[in-house]
C-alpha cells in the first residue's frame, strides 16, 4: 500500500467524523416545538432566564415541579412538557445544564434557591441522564423532595433508594434501546416497594422529548405526540395522588 492510499483513507475517516459529530449534534436539536410554547397566554407565563425556563400558573401552585433535561438534548426539546405542566396547574422549572450535561449542573437548583418554600410540595423530574442526576440530587439531599419522576432511565443503578422518604415513578416505554427494559427490570431493588412503574406501549427514548433519532434507540411504534400525552397524563395522575 503506497502513501497515497493511506492519505485517502485519512481523509475518509476525517471526513465520516465530521459528518457523524454534525448528524449527532443535530439530531439533539429540539425538533417539531411550535413557537407558542414559549410564549406566554392567559394561562401560563413562561420567562427564559439563564439558568432556566420557567413556566408559571396564573394562580400560586402548591406544586412546583423542576426538570433535568437528557445528556447532549436541546433543553427545548422539553418546552412542550413543560408548558402543558403548567396548564394543568403545576409550576415547572426547565433547567439549563452546562454543556448539556446533567452531571455537571444538577446541584444548581439549591443554588437557585427553588427549594426554599418549605410549604409546597418539590417534584423533580428528569430524561435519561437528567433521570439518572435527579435520583443522585434526591439521594444526596434527602428530604428536600417530596416526588421524583424518572423518565426512560436504568438508574438508580449505583446508588441505593429504597429506603428513600420520596416517592417515585418510573416512566419507560417498550421500545427503548438506550434505557432496556431488562435493565430497568433489574434495578428495580434500588428503588422503594412503593415506587409507581408506568410502561408505554410503543414508546422509545428520543420521544419522550422533541429531537431527533438517538443513537442506540429503537423505532418506536406509537407516534411522539401520543407518547408525550401518555407520558404527560401519568406525571399529573402521580403528582395529584395525595
Amino acid at each position: 500500500m503506497n502513501k497515497s492510499f493511506f492519505k485517502i483513507l485519512k481523509r475518509i475517516w476525517i471526513l465520516g467524523g465530521i459528518g457523524f459529530t454534525g448528524w449527532l449534534i443535530y439530531s439533539m436539536q429540539a425538533h417539531g416545538v411550535e413557537p407558542a410554547y414559549f410564549q406566554s397566554s392567559s394561562r401560563v407565563d413562561v420567562e427564559e432566564e439563564d439558568d432556566f425556563i420557567s413556566f408559571a400558573t396564573k394562580q400560586k401552585s402548591p406544586n412546583i415541579l423542576i426538570f433535568f433535561p437528557g445528556a447532549l438534548v436541546d433543553v427545548d426539546a422539553y418546552v412542550p412538557l413543560c408548558y402543558q405542566l403548567a396548564e394543568n396547574g403545576i409550576k415547572t422549572y426547565l433547567i439549563k445544564m452546562p454543556w448539556r450535561q446533567a452531571k455537571l449542573g444538577y446541584n444548581k437548583v439549591k443554588d437557585l434557591q427553588i427549594l426554599a418554600d418549605t410549604s409546597l410540595t418539590y417534584i423533580l423530574a428528569g430524561h435519561s441522564q437528567g433521570a439518572k442526576m435527579a435520583a443522585q440530587f434526591v439521594y444526596e439531599n434527602p428530604g428536600l423532595i417530596d416526588k421524583a419522576v424518572l423518565l426512560a432511565t436504568t438508574h438508580p443503578r449505583d446508588i441505593d433508594l429504597s429506603k428513600s422518604s420520596t416517592r417515585f415513578m418510573k416512566i419507560y416505554g417498550s421500545c427503548d434501546g438506550v434505557a432496556k427494559e431488562k435493565d430497568i427490570e433489574v434495578n428495580k431493588i434500588k428503588l422503594p416497594e412503593s415506587t409507581f412503574y408506568k410502561r408505554i406501549e410503543g414508546a422509545n427514548h428520543s420521544q419522550f422529548g422533541y429531537y431527533g433519532f438517538q443513537l442506540g434507540d429503537e423505532s418506536a411504534t406509537i407516534s411522539r405526540e401520543k407518547q408525550h400525552q401518555m407520558a404527560l397524563s401519568s406525571i399529573l395522575q402521580f403528582i395529584n395522588e395525595p
